[in-house]
Parts: structure tokens; C-alpha cells; sequence
């Protein structure tokens, strides 16, 4: 039996070519091949791997007088007559006749060669979607390829690809074709294993899926229900729980510093904190003592709910890498997001004399030299901030400890900036988020991490209740406003958009915030939106928190980071537009003093059976996690981690909802493989992500 351990080497080698670059570059001339390269298209394993949407039946015949409407279908007949016609739009018109009957066949957009190829009597295998018309069915754009009776039918269903704009599927088969005959398809797994899980072979199953027998059941092949298809996925699940290990194992050969101290500063923290640690604080807080006590690097994700306490987890692990001599560092994604962090930890560290910097675009170049200046001398030693934070000017002494928020709004380019070490050291990186991440989530995409869970709100944190109200009744929403304010309280009005748009019908912040300041005059009425410059934004944000203003108008600029205690209603406008997530994050923006808060989701009417199944669950419940099973469920792994725009590769067969009890098997199968053969195990990572390895190394 061969060593367990993934020698870093060929971690190594894994991550550090990566096709297609190059070849995409060499391409650029060559049309074809320079879309395909961009859609990821290169070798032939990535064609082999470019499986079909759905398929065709061109195996058989059907009779004209057989034909179903609504059915695809392909007819054998010859041309009885072809004519332009003009009805309010030119258009060609053909009519076909076999035995049994004839069909008529429309083109809305044609060329003059095409009406010189439908010379009558000429014969055409045509395929298309019947449609009933007043004058009998018809196909409209049909495909056509011009036939003699003797000519074979295809022996297998034909696929249909997705395909980049401009590349035709007839070029994508014989390219796909091509990729079969040349590539070896051997299988790497034991056959002990395939018989365990019950797999159907690797070749066999990719030769089904690209060219499925006349009796395969079509409706299985497109659900991807068929054993071919599971076989497929079980091998995709199990290269990105092989690669993610691979990527832990190479960070477990990193080298950090030990924060291990006499916590001269985080007791301190601790002891002047208005608050106690909740029990699922004090229990995510060991959990993160232990790791930052190591000499290797963490690698944690910290998720809870909003309002669950994650801020101040990230100021003791700050103030333990502090005492320890080191820096910390704490990038938000937004400049208000990060002020709020930077504010609310100041107040806690300032009076025990850390000294913490502030870090950001907005910054005069003056006030920017003299905040790189403080972070290179060790001076700065917590530096708070936005991506301003990784910028090449930025030097840290001894970077110590890395603290990412809302980490998934981050590219892997710009979480591994932050992560860079300094004298053969790596920082330990912890990653701050709200979006609880459902179980076969975490399974799937963060088998390379410690996650630790905040389950648990702060004592006297009541829940927010919910509230689902027409626009036709926003003289009511208007009324409650007015008699919150009237108690001394303040309330948020969240719109989707800054400006008028023809394609979303939806009200602006603008339009809005003059709407209001005529149906309330006699309150203060405060505007924000992500186009003000940031010196307003800060501005109105400040004033809002110092209860200057009664009400605020904002896009979801506010989604995350704001608190401020005294607003105890969040108006969302135009409710049905927003994600599940992005709702439960708004309204987590209230609820977060002694009163009880209340969310008023307003929507226009009718809505859409995706958008109400939305406001359906956001009313249902204030339950974060389950909230994010049925947003996974909605959105699907990709857009739900922000996986698009993040470089983490994505599931392209497996579904982590319908096929749980796969991922499971596929990590028990990723030990096992390790355990026997290494080798193997890298051949079959190499084999699915060798184009896309960015993720392995975040």
C-alpha cells in the first residue's frame, strides 16, 4: 500500500500549468477556436467532457399523417411547392408530401440559395417541432438535409450541445467525434471500487451519453437519471474532493507563526466588552484559539447568521495576533461595510491602546502614503479596510493573521493577496459570512476547510417579524413610518434600483426618496445609493446612526455591515425582485436593539410563481439555514456561493440536492483512492480540473 499523503509535487505541477491560456492566445486568429477556447474548450478530454443538453431522434421515420403536435419529429418527403410570400413580414413557405400526407414548412429568415434549393420534386430528410396551424401542422425552421430513400438513418440519438455563439453543432460533433476516436478513455478507478458504488465503465457511459442507442430512454438521458449519467457524476464529485484535499495538504506543509500568548490583550477585550459571549461564541472562539495556537496556517470559515456576533470573534482573534507581535489585517468588500467594522472595533480596541488603521480608495493620496507608511513600519497594528488592502503599495511588517468578511464577494485572485507571508510564514486566514451554508454545500465546495458555526443570537435579540403588503397599500406602510418616528424610532426604504430603467419596471431610490419627502415633509429623509461619492455616503450613513435622519432611502448598499440599534423597520420596496439572500440581509438590518423590529416586504401584483415560492420562505421563517437550503435549492451551488464570479469550479452534473447520497460516496471513495493510490488520485484530478485549477490554491 502506497503512502496516504499527496506529495506536494504533484500539487504542484497541477496548479502551476494551466492549458489554455497560451493556446487561447496562439487561437485568437482562428474564430472557432479562439470561442471555444474562451468556453473552455481546448483538449480533447474537454470535448470528450462537453456532454449533450438533450437529443434528437433521427433514427426513425414518421409518417406526415403520424405526426403529434408539440413533438419533435423527422419526416422524409419531397417538395410539392415553394413560394415568397409576404404576411406583414416576407417569408418563405414550402409544401411537403409524403405517402401519407404533406406538411408545411415556414422560413421567416432565408436566402435566395435556399429557395433555389427547393426545387419540387426534390426529396429532403426534414427534423423539427410540429406545430398545429389553421391549414394543418407545420414546422417552422425546420432542418433539412436533402436525401435519397437508400440513404441509412442514423444508428444513434443525435446530440445537441451547448454551444458558444457562432460555432454550428454540426462543426461541435465531428470536433466531439474527433475527441473520441483520439483519446484514450481508461479507467482509473479499481474496479473493486466501481463495483461497490455500483458504476457502469468510464468509456462506455461518455460513448452512451454522446451517442445513445436508438432504444435508450430519452427522457432518462435529458433528466439525467440514466446510469451513464451517474457514473459521470460520481467521477466529477470525486475529482473535486481529491483536488480539495490536495489543496489542504499543500497548506498543511505551509509554515505559520503560533499565537499562542498570555492573552495580555484579549482578556483586556474581553473584560471591557458590554456584553458576555454567547455559548455558541465562547464555542467558536476555542475552536479558533486552538488553530491559531499551531504552526500551521488556519484556514477557517466563520459563518452566522446576521446579528449572530461574528465581529467580535474576529476582533479577539485580531487582538491574539497582536499581543503576539504580529499585524492583523480586515478586508470588507465595501467601504461601508469595512467603516462599520472599523468604527465598531476601534471602540473596543482603542481604549487598550491597539492602534488600528483605516485603509481605502477614498483616501486622500496624502492620508494613503501615511497609512502604507504606519502598516511597513509595525506601527499600524490592526489595519482595517476594503481591496485597498492588497493593493502592491501595501506592505505589512508581520502579517499574522488575515480576516476576510463576506468572503465569496471575493475573487481567489484577491483572498490569496491578503494571504501572502513574510520571512517563510503564512498568515492563518479567517473568512467571516452570513450566508449559512447548507450541509452537502459545505461537503462539496469547502471540504477544504475548518468551519466553525455561530448557531446561537445574543440574549434579547427577538426575532423580526415579517410582514407581506400589496403597493397598493403604501398609504398604510406610510402611516406606520410616521408613528414610528412619532416614538422616537427610525426606519429603513430599500429599492432596487438608483435609476430608471426600461427593462425593470421597478422603482428607484431617487424616485423614491422624492415620493416620500412630499408624502412625509415634516420628517428628515436621507438619501444613499453606491454612485454618491464616498464622503456622502459616510456622511448620510453617520448621520443615520446619530439619529439625524428619520428615514433612509437606499439600494442594498446597506445589505450588509450596518447597525444601527434604533431602526426598527425595514421597508423593502419592490420585494419581488430581490433574492433570497439579499432579503434575509436586509431585514437582518433591523432587530438589532431592545425593540421589536418588523420587515415590510412590499410587492406589485401578479406575481410570478418563482417569486412568490421567495417571499413565501422569507415570511415563513427567520431560520438563516433554512433559509439557505432553499435558496441552494432555488439558485443552485454556483450562484448561491457567488461561485461565478469567485473562480470556484463549479458542479457542471452533479446536483448537491438530488444527489446527496453521491456526494457522500464520493468522499468515503476520495479516502480510499488516497489511501491506495495516490497516483491514481492524481491522474483523475489532472484529468477533470487541469484548465481550471485557481481554486485549488485559495
Amino acid at each position: 500500500m502506497r503512502s496516504s499523503k499527496l506529495k506536494p509535487s504533484w500539487f504542484s505541477n497541477l496548479v502551476a500549468h494551466k492549458p489554455g491560456i497560451d493556446e487561447a492566445s496562439a487561437a485568437a486568429s482562428n474564430t472557432i477556436a479562439a470561442r471555444l477556447a474562451r468556453a473552455g474548450l481546448i483538449s480533447d478530454w474537454d470535448f470528450v467532457l462537453h456532454l449533450p443538453l438533450r437529443y434528437e431522434d433521427e433514427t426513425r421515420i414518421t409518417p406526415i399523417a403520424e405526426l403529434i403536435a408539440g413533438n419533435e419529429s423527422q419526416v422524409e418527403a419531397a417538395v410539392v411547392s415553394a413560394d415568397v410570400v409576404y404576411r406583414g413580414k416576407r417569408q418563405l413557405r414550402v409544401t411537403v408530401r409524403d405517402d401519407s400526407g404533406q406538411l408545411m414548412l415556414r422560413f421567416l429568415n432565408f436566402y435566395s440559395s435556399q429557395i433555389k434549393q427547393m426545387a419540387v420534386g426534390r426529396r429532403f430528410r426534414i427534423f423539427g417541432l410540429v406545430r398545429g396551424g389553421l391549414a394543418g401542422d407545420e414546422m417552422i425552421h425546420p432542418r433539412m438535409r436533402a436525401c435519397s430513400s437508400a440513404d441509412p438513418l442514423a444508428k444513434s440519438l443525435t446530440p445537441v450541445y451547448p454551444s458558444p455563439e457562432g460555432v454550428p453543432q454540426s462543426w461541435l460533433r465531428k470536433r466531439i467525434d474527433r475527441a473520441l476516436r483520439d483519446i484514450d478513455i481508461d479507467d482509473v478507478l479499481p474496479s473493486v471500487m466501481r463495483a461497490r458504488h455500483q458504476l457502469d465503465g468510464l468509456k462506455d457511459s461518455i460513448e452512451r451519453l454522446h451517442r445513445p442507442p436508438p432504444d435508450a430512454n430519452a427522457l432518462a438521458l435529458q433528466q439525467r437519471t440514466d446510469p451513464a449519467w451517474r457514473r459521470l457524476m460520481f467521477d466529477e464529485l470525486l475529482a473535486q474532493q481529491l483536488a480539495l484535499r490536495a489543496a489542504r495538504e499543500a497548506r498543511a506543509d505551509r509554515r505559520a507563526h503560533p499565537l499562542a500568548t498570555d492573552g495580555s490583550i484579549s482578556s483586556k477585550l474581553r473584560a471591557q466588552l458590554p456584553f458576555s459571549l454567547t455559548g455558541a461564541q465562547q464555542r467558536v472562539w476555542s475552536e479558533i484559539e486552538r488553530d491559531l495556537a499551531r504552526t500551521q496556517p488556519m484556514h477557517r470559515l466563520l459563518q452566522g447568521d446576521v446579528g449572530s456576533g461574528k465581529t467580535v470573534i474576529a476582533a479577539l482573534a485580531a487582538a491574539r495576533a497582536i499581543e503576539s507581535g504580529l499585524q492583523a489585517a480586515l478586508m470588507a468588500p465595501t467601504e461601508i461595510l469595512a467603516e462599520q467594522h472599523f468604527r465598531k472595533i476601534a471602540e473596543w480596541l482603542s481604549p487598550i491602546g491597539v492602534q488600528i488603521e483605516w485603509l481605502a480608495g477614498r483616501l486622500t493620496p496624502a492620508a494613503k502614503r501615511a497609512a502604507q507608511d504606519s502598516i511597513a513600519s509595525g506601527h499600524a497594528q490592526l489595519i482595517v479596510g476594503t481591496h485597498a488592502l492588497i493593493q502592491e503599495a501595501v506592505a505589512f511588517t508581520r502579517l499574522g493573521l488575515a480576516i476576510v468578511d463576506e468572503q465569496h464577494r471575493f475573487g481567489v485572485a484577491q483572498r490569496l493577496a491578503l494571504r501572502g507571508g513574510e520571512d517563510g510564514h503564512a498568515p492563518h486566514l479567517l473568512m467571516l459570512s452570513a450566508t449559512p451554508i447548507p450541509r452537502t454545500l459545505a461537503m462539496s465546495y469547502l471540504a477544504d476547510l475548518d468551519v466553525s458555526v455561530i448557531d446561537e443570537l445574543p440574549p434579547g435579540r427577538r426575532p423580526v417579524v415579517t410582514k407581506l403588503i400589496s403597493t397598493r397599500r403604501r398609504e398604510e406602510v406610510m402611516q406606520r413610518i410616521r408613528a414610528d418616528v412619532a416614538a422616537g424610532r427610525q426606519s429603513y426604504w430599500v429599492c432596487p434600483l438608483i435609476e430608471s430603467s426600461d427593462v425593470i419596471e421597478a422603482a428607484t431610490a431617487t424616485e423614491t426618496f422624492e415620493r416620500i419627502m412630499q408624502m412625509l415633509p415634516d420628517l428628515r429623509i436621507g438619501l444613499l445609493h453606491g454612485q454618491l461619492p464616498p464622503a456622502t455616503k459616510t456622511e448620510v450613513m453617520q448621520r443615520f446612526a446619530q439619529r439625524q435622519l428619520d428615514v433612509l432611502v437606499a439600494t442594498t448598499v446597506i445589505e450588509v455591515g450596518v447597525d444601527v440599534p434604533n431602526a426598527t423597520l425595514m421597508v423593502i420596496e419592490h420585494a419581488e425582485r430581490f433574492g433570497l439572500a439579499q432579503l434575509h440581509q436586509l431585514r437582518g438590518r433591523v432587530g438589532r436593539g431592545d425593540d421589536q423590529s418588523f420587515c415590510i416586504l412590499l410587492f406589485d401584483e401578479p406575481l410570478s410563481e418563482p417569486a412568490r415560492e421567495r417571499l413565501r420562505v422569507i415570511y415563513e421563517t427567520n431560520d438563516g439555514f433554512e433559509i439557505a437550503r432553499r435558496d441552494l435549492m432555488m439558485r443552485g451551488p454556483g450562484e448561491f456561493l457567488g461561485a461565478r464570479q469567485s473562480g470556484v469550479p463549479l458542479l457542471r452534473f452533479a446536483d448537491l440536492q438530488r444527489d446527496a447520497q453521491l456526494v457522500e460516496q464520493a468522499r468515503a471513495a476520495a479516502t480510499e483512492l488516497l489511501a491506495e493510490d495516490p497516483e491514481l488520485a492524481r491522474q483523475h484530478v489532472q484529468r477533470w480540473y487541469a484548465a481550471s485549477n485557481e481554486f485549488l490554491t485559495a
